[in-house]
């Protein structure tokens, strides 16, 4: 394999890298963005759990090996 060759096998796999590189930071850019909006909407949800009808059941489990 001549230089030339070796050149352009050599940049086409350091853009191949760059291209994967810009991908991932914009589905890491796009997934911060979808967690940022998830936590909004938990936030301004702000709903309360309904009271239980026998508060005092549940609160311990027996467990025996």
């Amino acid at each position: 394999m001549d230089i030339a060759m070796m050149s352009i096998a050599m940049h086409q796999g350091k853009a191949q890298q760059q291209a994967s590189m810009a991908v991932m930071k914009q589905s890491m850019d796009i997934a911060k963005g979808q967690g940022e909006g998830l936590e909004k909407l938990m936030e301004s949800a702000n709903v309360q759990a309904p009271q239980a009808s026998h508060p005092h059941l549940g609160g311990s489990v027996d467990v025996s090996v």
